[in-house]
């Protein structure tokens, strides 16, 4: 009767072994879901752009549908989205709104 208690005994060990094993692994799997809320909360730091730019951006996207938007250089007729938005963002500097300083300048 000696041996059969110490295999039970030796089985409960394995067992709860194996469970401790099993709570370990999911702590770690939100400890991942911890630092990727940090990141997200990063990104809500502020607006970037006010809301006037968003109103800049949608005239002259406008007047590009329309064909009246022209480059200022030559002349030529704008075809380009993200040229009318490149405009759009340059007129909003010049009129002073916030808009992040051009990254090619």
């Amino acid at each position: 009767m000696a041996t059969k208690k110490a295999t039970k005994k030796s089985a409960t060990k394995k067992s709860s072994t194996k469970k401790a094993a099993a709570k370990k692994s999911p702590a770690k799997k939100s400890a991942t879901k911890k630092t990727a809320s940090k990141k997200s909360s990063a990104k809500k730091s502020g607006r970037k752009y006010s809301s006037g730019v968003g109103k800049q951006v949608k005239t002259e996207m406008h007047e590009m549908h329309q064909g009246k938007l022209k480059s200022g250089g030559s002349g030529k007729k704008v075809t380009n989205p993200k040229q009318a938005i490149a405009i759009a963002l340059s007129e909003a500097r010049k009129k002073g709104e916030k808009v992040p300083p051009n990254p090619n300048e």
